[in-house]
């Protein structure tokens, strides 16, 4: 899915979201915007500059906008960078005419969405730059910031990445706690190929193990059904076999668990098709950017 498609798919969710921080913030009784630019001063336009505070991609640069007009829909912008572009510190971002008031109330909420979605576009970015196969994709993970998944997704694959599960409903994704609360891979195996699965499930059906043991009874039970296999946790050591027996068997790979940035060049192996990062959404550091008058 491309960006604008999934813009356009989660609109709804995404102004909803946004209302919500901005009823978080309180805005309409922020007491010192009220106190010292009562009446007339608050009402008057004035043009504040986006400046850009380290080097990034940015990320989320329309939902600032749209934070701004969702405030005040006469909210006026002069764009200078786009989502996904390098921005170097010291850049002007965009500018916007509103009121004072406007402008105080709506800053806080609108940064802090820009923020994070660049500081997490920036780290993904890290990654796909190590890639050494370029068909292989670095997928982001559930492990997202509560009320906030929409907007991380979407500064993932600003940055290069690719959506995974965006919910418990986009995909079947057969984890270990499945497998262990069905008493062990022999007996989910022999359950699922007891079931009637619709073809729509079977599309992105996926399945972690663990073991070499485990691995095996996929491949011996999973081809139709199984589509994607994710070796989760697995040394880099073991990768180069593992790896081997699923390419055999025609299966689609996926990496997890503990990759990040120092580590990742021992993982990339020849033959995996997707890296998925927990880090890209719960250990990145917001980009620095700031509103100036």
């Amino acid at each position: 899915m491309e960006l604008k498609e999934y813009y356009k798919i989660y609109t709804r969710e995404i102004d909803s979201k946004i209302k919500q921080a901005i009823t978080e913030d309180k805005i309409t009784s922020d007491v010192t915007t009220n106190l010292v630019l009562a009446g007339k001063a608050g009402s008057q336009k004035l043009k504040a500059v986006l400046l850009c505070k380290q080097e990034c991609i940015l990320a989320g640069i329309e939902i600032f906008k749209k934070t701004y007009r969702l405030i005040d829909k006469n909210a006026k912008f002069k764009q200078y960078a786009i989502d996904g572009q390098r921005v170097k510190k010291g850049s002007k971002v965009l500018e916007v005419t509103a009121s004072r008031s406007v402008l105080l109330r709506g800053e806080r909420t609108a940064l802090n969405f820009l923020q994070r979605m660049s500081g997490i576009a920036t780290m993904t970015n890290s990654f796909v730059k190590q890639l050494k196969d370029k068909n292989a994709k670095i997928l982001h993970t559930r492990k997202t910031t509560p009320n906030f998944r929409v907007f991380e997704a979407a500064a993932v694959k600003t940055g290069g990445g690719d959506f995974h599960r965006l919910n418990l409903s986009s995909a079947v994704m057969i984890k270990d706690n499945h497998i262990e609360a069905l008493g062990g891979m022999s007996n989910t195996m022999d359950l699922l190929l007891r079931k009637n699965i619709p073809y729509r499930l079977k599309q992105k059906f996926e399945i972690e193990v663990k073991s070499f043991r485990e691995l095996d009874e996929v491949i011996k039970f999973g081809r139709g059904l199984v589509e994607i296999v994710m070796l989760d946790n697995f040394k880099p050591a073991q990768l180069k076999k593992a790896i081997a027996l699923l390419k055999a068997s025609k299966f689609k790979i996926e990496l997890s668990g503990g990759i990040n940035n120092s580590n990742f060049a021992k993982y990339q192996q020849k033959g995996v098709d997707f890296y998925s990062i927990g880090a890209l959404t719960h250990s990145y550091k917001s980009s620095d950017f700031s509103l100036e008058f």
